[in-house]
């Protein structure tokens, strides 16, 4: 074999640093703002309906935000906007992913001042969401029952990085062959302890534990907004 004559660069590293940087920045900037949620899930698990849901149990408690981010369509920023939340639609250009830089344009358009909780629903698709690091304070992974209880084996990035897994569709359990119990197992094998919720947002079933999850974070983010605060003036 010959001597290269050429050199090799690799892209993707400087990509994920520059995007992890902008990221910190991001998430600086929103420390005493809303609470920040990055919904990932594959197309069709039911992001949306999960959204509609909580918005409409949440809204008389909290001032809600979302980012729909979409390749092109604003069929679900509508369903959000009807469902009581305020929303702004991103189209991101054939992009499979939403990046820090990307999420920033949309905070900005959706305005956080005045929010108490802030949801992203990001791109549909269980590979390249989970690789960037939006600036949100924490990354709620969906798997629709239906798609099989092997997920975790098959993109194992996407529930390592998770905070929360909502296992949605539970209505539909009757259907499909999936076992809670090797759902578990396998997440214990990258992500070992994860938190799992099993819910409904067609019937209810199990939505109370995401929403009684949802308003402790909120709180706890108060908080130490307003310890943050008391330190600086103190």
């Amino acid at each position: 074999m010959s001597d290269k004559r050429f050199d090799i660069l690799e892209t993707k590293a400087d990509l994920i640093e520059d995007n992890d940087a902008e990221a910190r920045d991001l998430r600086a900037s929103l420390q005493k703002g809303p609470l920040f949620v990055n919904l990932m899930a594959s197309p069709g698990a039911g992001k949306t309906t999960l959204l509609e849901r909580t918005i409409r149990a949440l809204k008389d408690r909290f001032r809600i935000g979302v980012i729909e981010a979409d390749v092109d369509s604003d069929v679900d920023a509508a369903r959000i906007d009807q469902a009581g939340g305020k929303t702004v639609q991103l189209h991101t250009g054939g992009s499979c992913h939403m990046d820090a830089a990307m999420t920033r344009v949309g905070l900005n358009g959706l305005g956080t001042d005045e929010l108490d909780l802030v949801f992203l629903e990001n791109i549909g698709n269980l590979v390249c969401p989970a690789e960037f690091d939006t600036g949100a304070d924490c990354r709620v992974v969906m798997l629709s029952l239906p798609e099989g209880d092997d997920k975790p084996l098959k993109y194992p990035l996407m529930f390592e990085v998770a905070d929360l897994l909502l296992v949605s569709k539970t209505d539909t359990a009757p259907a499909f062959d999936f076992s809670l119990e090797a759902l578990r197992k396998n997440i214990d094998k990258v992500n070992p302890g994860l938190e799992i919720f099993p819910l409904s947002a067609r019937t209810g079933e199990g939505f109370e534990a995401w929403l009684n999850w949802l308003e402790t974070a909120v709180q706890r983010k108060r908080t130490l907004n307003v310890l943050g605060t008391t330190g600086e003036k103190a």
